[in-house]
């Protein structure tokens, strides 16, 4: 079995700042090689977008273009967690934030395609209103 669970979603004003959590559980991931993980979302009516992405092993890191420089993505190895702080939201970051995890490694952190990976979560809605 193999599960991510997001949490820290919310309702925020513009110009506020959160922080996401992704913690990945189960034999899985216990027994696997996780190679990259990444945030994405998904705005009503929209295709899911690639937001993030951070290599398991190195901390490589990768951000859409959306995000870059007012976002920071971060992991916690030994607690099999990954962190998405934003700042500086806006009404356009209003999506439910997903995350993901590669575990068979064939594309590059720096592949922003939702193929790549092979788990998801069940998201974590973000709004941002004033």
């Amino acid at each position: 079995q193999a599960q991510l669970v997001e949490s820290g979603g919310g309702q925020v004003q513009p110009g506020d700042s959160l922080t996401l959590s992704c913690v990945a559980s189960g034999d899985t991931f216990r027994t696997s090689r996780i190679y990259t993980m990444a945030w994405f979302r998904q705005a009503p009516g929209k295709e899911r977008e690639f937001v993030a992405a951070i290599g398991w092993n190195g901390g490589t890191t990768y951000y859409a273009k959306s995000v870059k420089g007012r976002s920071t993505i971060a992991k916690d190895n030994a607690k099999n967690s990954m962190y998405l702080q934003v700042n500086s939201l806006q009404p356009e970051d209003t999506a439910i934030y997903y995350c993901a995890a590669d575990l068979e490694g064939n594309l590059s952190v720096f592949n922003p395609s939702p193929l790549k990976y092979n788990y998801w979560g069940q998201g974590t809605q973000v709004t941002v209103s004033s």
